[in-house]
């Protein structure tokens, strides 16, 4: 059957998350999925990278996509987009191998949490604003903490119900852009909503709540603290899927 290997960028804000669901349509995935059918048949089917979670975006979401009927990469592109709300839009179309699957041969993702340090009056669906005062240095410094294999259970919904709670972390670092301060980190995986805990963890280092030891500790041994720390959804982007 042939397969298309699909990017995608979405504002998260208005679904429920990408994956679909019984109760609702308004998934980013249904949403691609009932463009699909209607451009390609009933036998389209579509899977992607990562399960963003409800009011989470992408910068560039990876899908593949899979039907018996076949039209050239950029008629896909602009027949999709035709169909899809403004929300959602595929930026790009490629063949792939037929066994291609995005979440499964994907070797890491990329996460990016955006913060303010200033309300703003166009951003706030994409950022989340911290009215304290910040230390973006502490941050800086805890954020490298991540780095290497660690059990995320202090930082994960539901940990019991993993497989495993380990995770190898590539990548943690905090930079600084103007009036707003970024988490960016990388993993093979990712645990459900362990970015989230992570940034809203460092934002207590950066008021000064928290320090390296107690992140550490965080690490070491199971704790239920960090859950009254998650980062709501508007500021995290899925920035980038490497295969």
């Amino acid at each position: 059957m042939p397969t298309w290997k699909l990017t995608i960028e979405y504002d998260g804000t208005r679904y429920r998350g990408w994956q679909s669901q019984k109760n609702t349509d308004r998934t980013v995935q249904g949403m691609l999925l009932r463009a699909a059918t209607e451009l390609l048949g009933e036998d389209a089917s579509v899977g992607g990278a990562g399960r963003t979670d409800a009011g989470v975006h992408a910068m560039a979401q990876v899908a593949h996509l899979k039907a018996r009927r076949t039209m050239p990469e950029a008629e896909i592109a602009r027949g999709l987009n035709d169909r899809l709300p403004f929300d959602i839009h595929v930026l790009s179309v490629e063949k792939a191998a037929p066994r291609f699957h995005a979440r499964h041969d994907a070797k890491a993702r990329t996460y990016l949490y955006r913060i303010s340090r200033r309300r703003t009056a166009f951003g706030k669906p994409y950022v989340w604003w911290v009215k304290d005062r910040l230390d973006a240095a502490a941050m800086r410094r805890v954020a490298k903490l991540f780095e290497g294999r660690h059990d995320f259970a202090s930082f994960c919904e539901n940990p019991e119900g993993q497989e495993s709670t380990i995770v190898v972390v590539e990548k943690s670092e905090v930079t600084e852009a103007g009036d707003e301060i970024h988490f960016r980190v990388t993993a093979s995986h990712f645990l459900w909503k362990m970015v989230r805990r992570l940034a809203g963890a460092l934002v207590e280092v950066g008021r000064g709540n928290l320090d390296a030891a107690g992140i550490e500790k965080l690490l070491r041994e199971k704790s239920s603290a960090p859950a009254k720390w998650t980062a709501p959804p508007s500021g995290l982007f899925l920035e980038h899927v490497r295969y």
